[in-house]
């Protein structure tokens, strides 16, 4: 018994040197409990001009004007893209899950390069392409099904789909096997772990994003702008009248900006809501034109976009000496979706914040002055788009008759007549046909 104690020890001291990041190889923000810190002051990467026009600020108003500057830079590209339509879109919420996991990734390979592990990154973008593979794949066998069916070797690939994805997958697990080496076995499934951990936080979300978009782009946009609102209104509040510290992860976070954030958002999702929900361009579901080949936002808006009249409260009535309100059914889905972006939203940032400490680096990149890197603009945002989609699925979505339509189509032709006969034998029992059709 002592002998298996002194080996389980041993291994113990082993893993933990093995798995031990290089003080050299990272400087980070690591802030202890007396409030101290551990880190080396950041490269400022902030543009010369900028620096040049605010030299005369302290650091502190400084980092306010670089950091709203870049953040209306931010927004105005945000509403070009939104211009540019769906297909766009997509295509950006693509380069920013490739961007966040390199960001990630290469926070793994700078503090364990020094081992040399073999194949790490190579087998990282590879499993990075399986995944992308498997998740567009199902997305363009689902949107774009006539296209598919027209064209012989892309009706070939979606029906063997899931089986090539697995292959794919498989010839990478092998590969990982093949590369392990005998002193850093334990070191090496940490990092196959963090992969895959990864591919679940980026790839998987990033998916749900795009999903979202299809249903309409308000699903896409308000969530979104919530969390970019909530994201402002908490640090304007913060910075102003921040004096109580909320959570030990992010020092800076105050109860001063969370509730003000709150508050700020459900406003502003509100009036986002009623000014989107009155255009077809944003409440109508993204889907494909076979015949123009293009993406279509046509439709005749469903019940949750048509104004309605709501009765206030007696109570309220005499206060506010209105009887009845108009507004959109989308707007009270908005509360939701603005309360969980100002209240639930933020502990993915928290879990980044730890993370970051974990690691002792102050933010996953550099590519943005004042604002780190693009994983740390989209903490919240992979964690938002996960709520919206199990929204709109438990409480919005209903059966989309293209798509059963689709299915049908796919079916033998047996198939599709014995649907037929019962399809026609129960309208005939609810009396929608007459007797002798």
């Amino acid at each position: 018994m002592a002998e298996l104690r002194r080996r389980a020890r041993d291994d113990s001291q082993d893993l933990l040197a093995e798995l031990e990041p290089d003080a050299g190889t990272i400087t980070n923000e690591v802030t202890t409990e007396s409030g101290s810190s551990d880190i080396p002051p950041s490269v400022d990467n902030t543009p010369e001009v900028l620096n040049k026009a605010l030299s005369g600020l302290s650091s502190r108003w400084k980092n306010w004007w670089v950091r709203g500057i870049l953040t209306l830079a931010m927004i105005t590209f945000f509403f070009v893209i939104i211009y540019l339509g769906p297909m766009v879109l997509m295509m950006i919420v693509l380069c920013v899950q490739i961007k966040c996991f390199h960001e990630i990734i290469l926070i793994g390979y700078s503090v364990y390069h020094s081992y040399d592990l073999p194949w790490f990154r190579t087998l990282s973008w590879y499993f990075l392409l399986c995944a992308n593979y498997f998740f567009y794949g199902e997305t363009v066998t689902d949107t774009f099904f006539a296209l598919v069916q027209r064209e012989e070797p892309l009706r070939i690939l979606s029906k063997y789909h899931r089986f090539i994805s697995f292959a794919l997958y498989l010839a990478g697990f092998c590969l990982f096997v093949l590369s392990l080496v005998k002193k850093h076995y334990r070191l090496q499934f940490y990092m196959f772990g963090w992969t895959h951990v990864t591919l679940l936080i980026v790839v998987t979300q990033s998916h749900l994003i795009i999903h979202n978009l299809f249903e309409g782009m308000i699903w896409f946009i308000v969530p979104i702008s919530c969390v970019i609102c909530n994201d402002i209104m908490a640090y304007m509040f913060g910075f102003f009248f921040g004096r109580t510290p909320l959570i030990k992860l992010s020092p800076k976070k105050t109860w001063e900006g969370f509730i003000g954030g709150f508050f700020a958002t459900v406003v502003f999702g509100l009036l986002l809501s009623y000014v989107m929900a009155g255009y077809n361009f944003f409440v109508c579901p993204v889907e494909f034109n076979n015949e123009a080949n293009s993406f279509t936002v046509e439709c005749e808006p469903s019940e949750l976009f048509v104004l309605q009249d709501y009765t206030i409260p007696t109570v309220l009535q005499s206060i506010i000496g209105w009887r009845s309100i108009k507004m959109y059914p989308f707007q009270f889905h908005s509360i939701a979706l603005s309360s969980f972006a100002s209240l639930i939203s933020p502990f993915g940032g928290f879990f980044a914040s730890g993370f970051k400490r974990a690691f002792k680096i102050k933010d996953f990149a550099d590519t943005i002055p004042g604002h780190g890197g693009i994983m740390d603009r989209f903490d919240c945002q992979y964690l938002m788009a996960t709520f919206v989609n199990v929204y709109i699925a438990s409480f919005i979505r209903g059966p989309n008759p293209s798509k059963l339509l689709q299915q049908l189509l796919a079916l033998r032709l047996d198939q599709q007549l014995q649907i037929f006969k019962s399809l026609k034998a129960n309208l005939l029992q609810k009396g929608m046909l007459p007797a002798g059709a």
